[in-house]
């Protein structure tokens, strides 16, 4: 029997992508595409689908082309985030198995198709189980099926010897993302701790004006993966203590706690709770005592951190074998029964 056919559609990246050089100024969703497609292709016939593409290529085993929406295929649709986009796939594939892969929070204007994706059969796929109970909570009467697989981290980052600074904090992400709080909440801790110095390393996959940056701060830029990995090794700690952004997963989070780094973050705010590995590193963020508090201790004494490991990729992958095997078996006994479409 030969490998069924897996399409990922991804309408919204700014530029095309197909391989790690190509992520430069693009963000976890378009890192999570190609992990996971390139160690699917043993099992899948794998082609990814772009918008902001004009040509076609094979990068390893995986097929990258145009998107057209349009097109008849056979096997399993994901779609990355449009609603939209996969019930136009759906009005030309009656009888595949789509589902949307959702990376970010719908807009409210969403609200409104989560009946009609759901009489279609699309089912979600959301990148935690905190995104997927939200996700449940914003469908509403409608029965949309939501599901949840996380998204990957590599399986070779774990802690090492590189020594902690002690008085270093490193925010990597996005500035849209709670930046000007975090700011504000550096500003009043080095106030009583003038030795701390905060870097700031920005994907730059948009642009942000963040005003004038407050003594101590020092903007790295946008840097490569391996960069931000070797400062999550070096810092006393990732610095996001901000309740303006809810994190669907938290890459950054998930990332810096495999290598040992602690994650300073807002409790109850979105995945914050489910990602960080070690309830300690969830706060009041809007405490600047307690945000003091806990510097204090971690400078004293930095927190015996590791990462979830069903985080790792090995195990995510397993993950989305089982799930897409699944769905397979159900798409045959459902055209056995003549069934028109399977979510």
């Amino acid at each position: 029997m030969g490998r069924a056919a897996l399409r990922i559609i991804d309408p919204c990246a700014p530029r095309a992508y197909a391989d790690p050089d190509s992520l430069h100024r693009l963000g976890g969703t378009e890192a999570t595409v190609l992990r996971i497609a390139r160690v699917l292709t043993d099992e899948y016939e794998v082609s990814v689908e772009q918008s902001a593409r004009d040509t076609t290529e094979a990068v390893g085993d995986v097929r990258f082309a145009p998107m057209r929406l349009g097109r008849t295929y056979g096997g399993t649709i994901l779609v990355i985030n449009s609603w939209k986009a996969a019930l136009i796939c759906r009005r030309h594939n009656p009888q595949a198995r789509i589902l949307v892969w959702q990376h970010v929070e719908p807009g409210q204007n969403l609200r409104a198709l989560a009946g009609v994706m759901a009489a279609a059969q699309i089912g979600i796929v959301a990148v935690s189980e905190t995104f997927a109970a939200q996700l449940r909570r914003f469908a509403g009467a409608a029965k949309l099926p939501v599901f949840a697989i996380a998204n990957p981290i590599a399986d070779d980052l774990h802690p090492d010897a590189t020594p902690r600074d002690r008085d270093l904090l490193f925010f990597a992400s996005a500035p849209h993302k709670g930046l000007d709080q975090v700011l504000a909440a550096f500003a009043t801790l080095r106030a009583t701790v003038p030795a701390l110095r905060l870097e700031v390393a920005d994907p730059g996959y948009l642009d942000w004006d963040c005003g004038a940056m407050p003594e101590g701060v020092t903007v790295l830029g946008t840097l490569p993966h391996a960069a931000v990995i070797a400062r999550m090794r070096q810092a006393l700690c990732v610095f996001y203590p901000q309740t303006s952004f809810a994190e669907t997963f938290g890459l950054v989070i998930a990332e810096a706690n495999a290598v040992g780094c602690p994650v300073l973050v807002h409790r109850g705010l979105g995945a914050n709770d489910e990602v960080a590995s070690d309830a300690s590193q969830c706060i009041d963020a809007t405490d600047p005592q307690m945000i003091a508090a806990r510097i204090a201790a971690w400078r004293q004494s930095p927190p015996a951190i590791t990462g979830n490991p069903r985080f790792r990729q090995s195990a995510v992958v397993q993950d989305w074998r089982h799930f897409l095997g699944a769905a397979r078996r159900v798409r045959r006994s459902a055209r056995s029964k003549g069934v028109s479409h399977v979510a």
